[in-house]
Protein backbone atom coordinates (compact mmCIF):
# COMPACT_ATOMS: atom_id res chain seq x y z
CA UNK A 1 0.00 0.00 0.00
CA UNK A 2 1.26 3.25 -1.06
CA UNK A 3 2.29 4.94 2.19
CA UNK A 4 0.01 8.10 1.50
CA UNK A 5 -3.02 5.94 1.57
CA UNK A 6 -1.01 4.05 4.78
CA UNK A 7 -1.31 7.53 6.70
CA UNK A 8 -5.35 8.64 5.68
CA UNK A 9 -6.17 4.58 6.80
CA UNK A 10 -3.92 4.21 9.51
CA UNK A 11 -6.49 3.42 12.33
CA UNK A 12 -7.72 0.36 9.78
CA UNK A 13 -4.84 -1.66 10.98
CA UNK A 14 -4.80 -3.78 14.17
CA UNK A 15 -0.93 -3.67 15.10
CA UNK A 16 1.50 -1.73 13.63
CA UNK A 17 5.10 -3.59 13.29
CA UNK A 18 8.01 -2.05 12.64
CA UNK A 19 10.48 -4.80 11.69
CA UNK A 20 13.78 -2.21 12.13
CA UNK A 21 16.31 -2.44 14.41
CA UNK A 22 15.65 -0.90 18.02
CA UNK A 23 18.10 1.99 17.45
CA UNK A 24 16.03 2.50 13.65
CA UNK A 25 12.55 2.29 16.02
CA UNK A 26 14.15 4.62 18.28
CA UNK A 27 14.57 7.48 16.30
CA UNK A 28 11.70 7.70 14.64
CA UNK A 29 8.90 5.33 14.04
CA UNK A 30 4.93 4.86 12.85
CA UNK A 31 2.04 5.82 15.65
CA UNK A 32 1.74 2.98 18.08
CA UNK A 33 3.94 0.94 16.25
CA UNK A 34 5.74 -2.05 18.34
CA UNK A 35 8.92 -2.96 17.37
CA UNK A 36 9.64 -6.69 16.20
CA UNK A 37 13.46 -6.09 14.87
CA UNK A 38 14.40 -8.85 12.21
CA UNK A 39 17.84 -8.34 12.96
CA UNK A 40 18.80 -6.14 16.08
CA UNK A 41 20.81 -3.51 16.53
CA UNK A 42 23.96 -5.67 16.39
CA UNK A 43 23.09 -8.36 13.96
CA UNK A 44 22.02 -5.59 11.62
CA UNK A 45 26.08 -4.39 11.96
CA UNK A 46 27.61 -7.83 11.46
CA UNK A 47 25.36 -8.00 8.70
CA UNK A 48 26.22 -5.35 7.20
CA UNK A 49 29.52 -5.53 7.71
CA UNK A 50 29.73 -9.23 5.93
CA UNK A 51 27.66 -7.56 3.04
CA UNK A 52 30.84 -4.99 2.75
CA UNK A 53 33.64 -6.98 3.24
CA UNK A 54 33.05 -10.77 2.34
CA UNK A 55 29.68 -10.21 -0.54
CA UNK A 56 26.13 -9.78 -0.50
CA UNK A 57 25.58 -13.86 -0.87
CA UNK A 58 27.11 -15.03 2.50
CA UNK A 59 25.58 -12.18 3.76
CA UNK A 60 22.17 -13.10 2.64
CA UNK A 61 22.67 -16.55 3.97
CA UNK A 62 24.20 -15.68 7.42
CA UNK A 63 21.13 -12.39 7.84
CA UNK A 64 18.03 -14.85 6.60
CA UNK A 65 19.36 -18.24 9.38
CA UNK A 66 19.21 -14.67 12.01
CA UNK A 67 15.79 -13.48 10.86
CA UNK A 68 14.04 -16.62 10.86
CA UNK A 69 14.94 -17.18 14.43
CA UNK A 70 14.23 -13.72 14.81
CA UNK A 71 10.91 -14.10 13.40
CA UNK A 72 9.75 -17.36 15.24
CA UNK A 73 10.49 -15.91 18.49
CA UNK A 74 8.27 -12.82 17.63
CA UNK A 75 4.93 -15.33 16.64
CA UNK A 76 5.89 -17.29 19.42
CA UNK A 77 6.15 -14.77 21.57
CA UNK A 78 3.33 -12.57 20.36
CA UNK A 79 0.82 -13.98 17.55
CA UNK A 80 -0.08 -17.57 18.81
CA UNK A 81 -3.35 -15.89 20.35
CA UNK A 82 -4.03 -14.04 17.40
CA UNK A 83 -7.59 -14.50 15.61
CA UNK A 84 -7.88 -14.76 12.23
CA UNK A 85 -8.75 -11.84 11.34
CA UNK A 86 -5.86 -9.83 12.74
CA UNK A 87 -4.97 -6.99 10.31
CA UNK A 88 -1.28 -6.01 10.86
CA UNK A 89 0.39 -3.54 8.57
CA UNK A 90 4.00 -3.68 8.51
CA UNK A 91 7.27 -1.87 7.36
CA UNK A 92 11.01 -1.85 7.32
CA UNK A 93 13.55 0.75 6.36
CA UNK A 94 12.41 0.42 2.54
CA UNK A 95 9.85 -1.75 2.29
CA UNK A 96 12.21 -4.29 1.21
CA UNK A 97 14.13 -7.35 2.98
CA UNK A 98 13.32 -7.35 6.55
CA UNK A 99 9.53 -6.55 6.67
CA UNK A 100 9.39 -8.81 3.24
CA UNK A 101 10.47 -11.58 5.50
CA UNK A 102 8.14 -10.63 8.19
CA UNK A 103 5.07 -10.36 6.32
CA UNK A 104 5.88 -13.46 4.00
CA UNK A 105 5.64 -16.14 7.03
CA UNK A 106 2.63 -14.08 8.29
CA UNK A 107 0.86 -14.25 5.27
CA UNK A 108 1.51 -17.81 4.84
CA UNK A 109 -0.02 -18.45 8.54
CA UNK A 110 -2.98 -16.34 6.92
CA UNK A 111 -3.31 -13.63 8.36
CA UNK A 112 -3.94 -10.15 6.04
CA UNK A 113 -0.92 -8.56 5.99
CA UNK A 114 -0.35 -4.89 4.55
CA UNK A 115 3.06 -3.84 3.31
CA UNK A 116 4.27 0.08 3.38
CA UNK A 117 5.57 0.58 -0.30
CA UNK A 118 8.94 2.09 -0.01
CA UNK A 119 8.86 1.51 4.02
CA UNK A 120 9.14 4.56 6.86
CA UNK A 121 11.40 6.04 4.56
CA UNK A 122 8.22 6.84 2.24
CA UNK A 123 6.24 7.05 5.42
CA UNK A 124 8.38 10.20 6.23
CA UNK A 125 7.93 12.02 2.85
CA UNK A 126 4.55 11.40 3.22
CA UNK A 127 3.94 12.82 6.40
CA UNK A 128 6.18 16.00 5.83
CA UNK A 129 3.77 16.68 2.57
CA UNK A 130 0.78 16.39 4.89
CA UNK A 131 1.75 18.57 7.70
CA UNK A 132 1.14 21.30 5.07
CA UNK A 133 -2.16 20.06 4.18
CA UNK A 134 -3.49 19.70 7.67
CA UNK A 135 -1.89 23.34 8.67
CA UNK A 136 -4.05 24.92 5.99
CA UNK A 137 -7.36 23.34 7.14
CA UNK A 138 -6.62 24.64 10.94
CA UNK A 139 -7.28 27.90 12.81
CA UNK A 140 -4.28 28.84 15.19
CA UNK A 141 -5.02 30.66 18.31
CA UNK A 142 -1.23 31.87 19.61
CA UNK A 143 -1.13 32.30 23.41
CA UNK A 144 1.46 34.81 23.54
CA UNK A 145 2.55 36.58 26.89
CA UNK A 146 6.54 36.79 28.39
CA UNK A 147 8.49 34.17 30.26
CA UNK A 148 7.37 32.90 33.36
CA UNK A 149 3.42 34.51 32.63
CA UNK A 150 1.91 30.55 32.82
CA UNK A 151 1.63 30.16 29.01
CA UNK A 152 2.07 26.13 29.38
CA UNK A 153 -0.34 25.95 32.54
CA UNK A 154 -2.50 27.61 30.70
CA UNK A 155 -2.26 25.49 27.30
CA UNK A 156 -2.61 22.55 30.16
CA UNK A 157 -5.62 23.80 31.55
CA UNK A 158 -6.96 24.60 27.88
CA UNK A 159 -6.51 21.04 27.11
CA UNK A 160 -7.73 19.39 30.54
CA UNK A 161 -11.34 21.32 29.54
CA UNK A 162 -11.92 19.45 26.10
CA UNK A 163 -10.22 22.25 23.95
CA UNK A 164 -7.31 21.84 21.09
CA UNK A 165 -4.16 22.27 22.14
CA UNK A 166 -1.08 21.43 20.10
CA UNK A 167 1.68 21.92 23.03
CA UNK A 168 4.97 22.06 20.79
CA UNK A 169 7.17 21.66 24.40
CA UNK A 170 5.41 18.66 25.11
CA UNK A 171 6.36 17.17 22.30
CA UNK A 172 10.00 18.55 22.00
CA UNK A 173 10.54 17.74 26.07
CA UNK A 174 11.96 20.70 26.28
CA UNK A 175 10.99 24.59 27.76
CA UNK A 176 12.06 26.74 25.10
CA UNK A 177 14.57 29.17 26.49
CA UNK A 178 18.33 28.66 28.15
CA UNK A 179 17.40 27.18 30.50
CA UNK A 180 14.56 25.05 29.26
CA UNK A 181 16.60 21.59 28.86
CA UNK A 182 14.76 19.40 31.49
CA UNK A 183 17.21 16.91 33.06
CA UNK A 184 17.44 13.38 32.33
CA UNK A 185 14.68 13.74 29.65
CA UNK A 186 16.07 13.81 26.56
CA UNK A 187 14.59 15.75 23.36
CA UNK A 188 13.15 13.54 20.60
CA UNK A 189 15.16 13.23 17.35
CA UNK A 190 13.98 15.82 14.71
CA UNK A 191 12.41 12.80 12.21
CA UNK A 192 9.98 12.13 15.56
CA UNK A 193 9.13 15.38 16.50
CA UNK A 194 7.69 16.00 13.46
CA UNK A 195 5.58 12.13 13.36
CA UNK A 196 4.42 14.03 17.21
CA UNK A 197 3.32 16.69 15.23
CA UNK A 198 1.46 15.46 12.42
CA UNK A 199 0.30 12.85 14.41
CA UNK A 200 -1.05 15.60 16.94
CA UNK A 201 -2.60 17.81 14.04
CA UNK A 202 -4.64 14.68 11.77
CA UNK A 203 -6.49 14.20 15.30
CA UNK A 204 -7.66 18.25 15.54
CA UNK A 205 -10.91 19.10 13.95
CA UNK A 206 -11.09 22.07 11.53
CA UNK A 207 -14.41 23.67 13.00
CA UNK A 208 -12.76 24.30 16.19
CA UNK A 209 -9.81 26.79 17.13
CA UNK A 210 -6.10 25.48 17.71
CA UNK A 211 -4.16 26.48 21.06
CA UNK A 212 -0.23 26.77 20.89
CA UNK A 213 1.94 28.92 21.91
CA UNK A 214 3.91 31.54 20.73
CA UNK A 215 7.20 29.81 19.75
CA UNK A 216 9.89 30.23 17.80
CA UNK A 217 11.42 28.32 14.77
CA UNK A 218 13.34 26.17 17.20
CA UNK A 219 11.97 24.38 20.34
CA UNK A 220 15.01 23.55 22.19
CA UNK A 221 17.66 21.49 19.40
CA UNK A 222 14.35 20.73 16.84
CA UNK A 223 12.75 22.75 14.27
CA UNK A 224 9.03 23.34 13.55
CA UNK A 225 8.22 22.44 10.19
CA UNK A 226 7.93 25.89 8.07
CA UNK A 227 4.32 25.52 7.58
CA UNK A 228 3.39 25.31 10.99
CA UNK A 229 5.94 28.23 12.14
CA UNK A 230 4.50 30.56 9.45
CA UNK A 231 1.17 29.59 10.27
CA UNK A 232 1.29 30.47 13.75
CA UNK A 233 3.14 33.99 13.05
CA UNK A 234 0.02 34.47 10.53
CA UNK A 235 -2.95 33.83 13.42
CA UNK A 236 -4.39 36.03 16.13
CA UNK A 237 -2.77 36.28 19.23
CA UNK A 238 -4.44 36.31 23.06
CA UNK A 239 -1.40 37.97 25.36
CA UNK A 240 -1.31 36.50 28.77
CA UNK A 241 -0.46 39.19 31.59
CA UNK A 242 0.82 38.32 34.81
CA UNK A 243 2.34 40.54 37.27
CA UNK A 244 6.00 40.21 37.66
CA UNK A 245 6.00 38.67 41.48
CA UNK A 246 3.68 36.24 40.01
CA UNK A 247 5.90 35.17 37.26
CA UNK A 248 8.91 35.10 39.41
CA UNK A 249 6.95 32.64 41.70
CA UNK A 250 5.48 30.40 38.72
CA UNK A 251 9.27 29.78 37.20
CA UNK A 252 10.28 29.38 40.97
CA UNK A 253 7.48 26.66 40.68
CA UNK A 254 7.86 24.76 37.18
CA UNK A 255 12.00 25.28 37.51
CA UNK A 256 12.01 23.55 40.96
CA UNK A 257 14.60 21.42 40.08
CA UNK A 258 17.14 24.70 39.31
CA UNK A 259 16.55 25.10 43.09
CA UNK A 260 18.06 21.66 43.88
CA UNK A 261 20.74 21.71 41.72
CA UNK A 262 22.79 24.62 41.99
CA UNK A 263 25.82 23.92 40.09
CA UNK A 264 23.91 22.91 37.06
CA UNK A 265 21.64 26.17 37.49
CA UNK A 266 25.00 28.05 37.27
CA UNK A 267 26.19 25.96 34.45
CA UNK A 268 22.87 27.13 32.27
CA UNK A 269 23.85 30.74 33.34
CA UNK A 270 27.14 30.32 31.57
CA UNK A 271 25.50 30.17 28.33
CA UNK A 272 24.37 33.88 28.96
CA UNK A 273 28.48 35.07 29.59
CA UNK A 274 28.46 36.41 25.64
CA UNK A 275 25.09 38.08 25.72
CA UNK A 276 25.67 39.83 29.50
CA UNK A 277 29.50 39.31 30.43
CA UNK A 278 31.12 38.11 32.74
CA UNK A 279 30.13 40.61 35.61
CA UNK A 280 26.17 40.38 35.25
CA UNK A 281 26.67 36.49 34.75
CA UNK A 282 28.79 35.84 38.06
CA UNK A 283 26.53 38.64 40.01
CA UNK A 284 23.81 35.75 39.08
CA UNK A 285 25.75 32.72 39.72
CA UNK A 286 26.84 34.51 43.16
CA UNK A 287 23.31 35.15 44.30
CA UNK A 288 22.27 31.53 42.76
CA UNK A 289 24.97 30.10 45.08
CA UNK A 290 23.63 32.37 48.41
CA UNK A 291 20.50 30.73 47.51
CA UNK A 292 18.55 34.14 46.43
CA UNK A 293 16.70 32.61 43.38
CA UNK A 294 14.10 34.91 43.21
CA UNK A 295 16.53 38.01 42.68
CA UNK A 296 18.09 35.96 39.93
CA UNK A 297 14.95 35.39 38.10
CA UNK A 298 13.89 38.81 38.75
CA UNK A 299 17.01 40.14 37.19
CA UNK A 300 16.80 37.29 34.09
CA UNK A 301 13.56 38.39 33.09
CA UNK A 302 13.92 42.19 33.47
CA UNK A 303 17.26 42.53 31.84
CA UNK A 304 17.20 39.27 29.74
CA UNK A 305 14.05 37.59 28.57
CA UNK A 306 11.40 40.34 28.02
CA UNK A 307 13.27 42.67 25.94
CA UNK A 308 13.99 39.95 23.76
CA UNK A 309 10.97 38.19 23.98
CA UNK A 310 9.01 41.69 23.49
CA UNK A 311 11.29 42.29 19.75
CA UNK A 312 10.75 38.91 18.66
CA UNK A 313 6.68 39.38 18.85
CA UNK A 314 6.71 42.22 17.79
CA UNK A 315 9.23 41.32 14.78
CA UNK A 316 7.53 37.73 14.02
CA UNK A 317 3.77 37.66 14.69
CA UNK A 318 1.86 39.88 12.65
CA UNK A 319 -1.20 39.99 14.86
CA UNK A 320 0.97 40.71 18.64
CA UNK A 321 0.20 44.34 18.11
CA UNK A 322 -3.90 43.39 18.13
CA UNK A 323 -3.60 41.04 20.85
CA UNK A 324 -6.48 40.63 23.18
CA UNK A 325 -5.34 40.61 26.81
CA UNK A 326 -6.19 38.01 28.95
CA UNK A 327 -5.55 37.60 32.55
CA UNK A 328 -5.48 35.49 35.11
CA UNK A 329 -6.33 35.77 39.07
CA UNK A 330 -2.72 34.86 40.09
CA UNK A 331 -0.35 32.39 38.84
CA UNK A 332 -1.98 29.44 40.39
CA UNK A 333 -3.10 26.04 38.37
CA UNK A 334 -6.73 26.62 39.97
CA UNK A 335 -6.42 30.50 38.43
CA UNK A 336 -5.64 29.12 35.27
CA UNK A 337 -7.87 26.90 35.15
CA UNK A 338 -10.68 29.53 35.69
CA UNK A 339 -9.23 31.82 32.83
CA UNK A 340 -9.34 28.18 30.52
CA UNK A 341 -12.73 27.94 31.11
CA UNK A 342 -13.76 31.96 30.09
CA UNK A 343 -11.63 31.24 26.60
CA UNK A 344 -13.63 28.27 25.76
CA UNK A 345 -16.90 29.79 26.52
CA UNK A 346 -15.90 32.84 24.49
CA UNK A 347 -13.36 31.61 21.85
Amino acid sequence: MPATEVIARLVEFDTVLDARSEAEFAEDHLPAAVNWPTLNNAERIDIGTLYKQVNPFEARKRGAAIAARNIAAHIEREVIDKPKDWKPLCYCWRGGQRSGALSLILSQIGFRVTLIEGGYKAFRAAIVQDIARLVAKLSFQVVCGPTGSGKTRLLQALAAQGAQVLDLEALANHRSSVLGAIPGLAQPSQKRFDTLIWDTLRRFSPERPVYVESESKKVGNVSLPTELIDAMRASPCLNLVLPDSERVALLLEDYDYLVRDVDYFCDRLAVLTALKGHVVVGKWQGQARLGEFASVVQDLLISHYDPAYLQSMQRNFVQFERAKNIAPNDHSIRAMADLAAKIIEQP
